[in-house]
């Protein structure tokens, strides 16, 4: 404080009075240096006309203690995170933990693998428990093992892919019993009902009109079954509910059908019916290829409420039933190639409706017999 008072007087002469001038012959560095040392503190000072007087403060350097703490505290902070030795260690310890989490797989897969061939592999033993030879008893102990947990594997696999039992439908009635002529097998999945799906609600089936139409005029001609590629668990439920009548005479869902090529196929095979007398009623063609012959194709519904399909189905499988045809197979192969086979139906019965009103002559004969020509003139 002493220096700085000294140095304002010695700055600003017109105020001081019976001041010596011997105070100039004080080195200016001296100054300079205490200066620049509390040049902090003071700075409220006014010192008017300084940096002309004297010297330029630009010229001066800023505080050297205090830049180089500030510069040493953030070039120590940069170096620690550039360093990077902790995320090394990180990044290091996460790759010994996957390669003991590989070793363990590994060594997991390998004794299950082991197990599975020990059990699979054993060879075949007859009732008292004694070994009975196979195909593979003359190979080596091992490779007799691997092989036939390979051929236990394989049988599973087609017992997964292959309907659950040989025949899905049990024997038909006999006498006393009525057993409807003909089998109708329905899709339930946008044939009966439309899944829909909402956040507020989940899944729902809404049900197609005409259902009840069709169940109620074809319960007596046809044995209705229902056919689907869904799960029984969450399907079942759903036709009890369409159904409320029973007029549904069986229900096969997914078990019963047979996957190939990543598609649930119905086969009609294992259905323990006359193929000549049974018609599959489905939008998509790949569940019913390898009876494409028994297939009738609609066009999937997608939930609307001005579908009349089903009412039109029924007339034209009516019609198959009353007119005792031999074999299906042949009316459903003739209306294949038409593009709206439903359509053509309507058309050739309008059609056979015109001519008999022109005809003069009457049909001879019972009843009975014009309405077999009639339907012999359509189908």
């Amino acid at each position: 404080m002493f220096i700085i008072s000294q140095l304002s007087l010695r700055l600003q002469p017109h105020t001081v009075t019976g001041m010596s001038w011997k105070l100039l012959a004080r080195p200016f560095s001296m100054y300079h240096r205490q200066f620049a040392k509390t040049a902090t503190i003071h700075r409220r000072i006014p010192v008017p006309n300084f940096a002309a007087r004297t010297f330029n403060l630009s010229e001066t350097k800023s505080p050297p203690v205090i830049t180089t703490n500030v510069e040493s505290q953030c070039q120590e902070k940069i170096f620690n995170i550039a360093d990077g030795d902790s995320g090394s260690d990180d990044r290091a310890t996460a790759i010994r933990n996957m390669k003991y989490t590989f070793l363990f797989l590994g060594l997991s897969l390998t004794a299950v693998g082991s197990y599975v061939i020990l059990v699979l592999g054993r060879p075949p033993e007859d009732e008292n428990g004694q070994t009975v030879a196979d195909e593979y008893s003359n190979s080596p102990i091992w490779q007799q093992y691997v092989l036939r947990g390979l051929r236990q594997i394989k049988q599973f696999a087609l017992f997964i892919q292959q309907p659950s039992r040989d025949k899905l439908l049990p024997d038909p009635l006999t006498y006393p019993y009525y057993q409807p002529p003909y089998t109708l097998v329905l899709e339930f999945t946008d044939v009966l009902a439309h899944p829909e799906w909402t956040y507020q609600t989940g899944w729902r089936f809404k049900k197609r009109p005409g259902v009840d139409y069709m169940l109620e005029n074809l319960a007596g001609l046809y044995e209705i079954v229902v056919f689907t590629a869904e799960p029984g668990i969450t399907i079942f439920p759903v036709i009890e509910a369409l159904d409320q009548r029973g007029l549904i005479s069986y229900k096969l869902v997914r078990d019963s059908t047979h996957f190939i090529d990543g598609h649930h196929v119905k086969n009609l095979e294992k259905l323990n019916r006359d193929l000549t007398k049974v018609i599959v009623v489905d939008w998509n063609s790949q569940s019913v290829k390898f009876h494409a012959d028994n297939h009738f194709a609609l066009e999937r519904w997608a939930g609307g409420d001005d579908d009349n399909t089903l009412v039109e189905l029924t007339a034209f499988l009516k019609t198959i039933a009353e007119t005792d045809i031999e074999d299906v197979r042949d009316v459903l192969r003739f209306y294949k190639q038409f593009e709206n086979p439903l359509n053509t139906f309507q058309q050739k019965r309008m059609e056979y409706m015109e001519n008999q009103k022109h005809t003069r002559d009457k049909p001879i004969g019972q009843p009975g017999d014009s309405v077999k020509r009639l339907l012999s003139a359509l189908l």
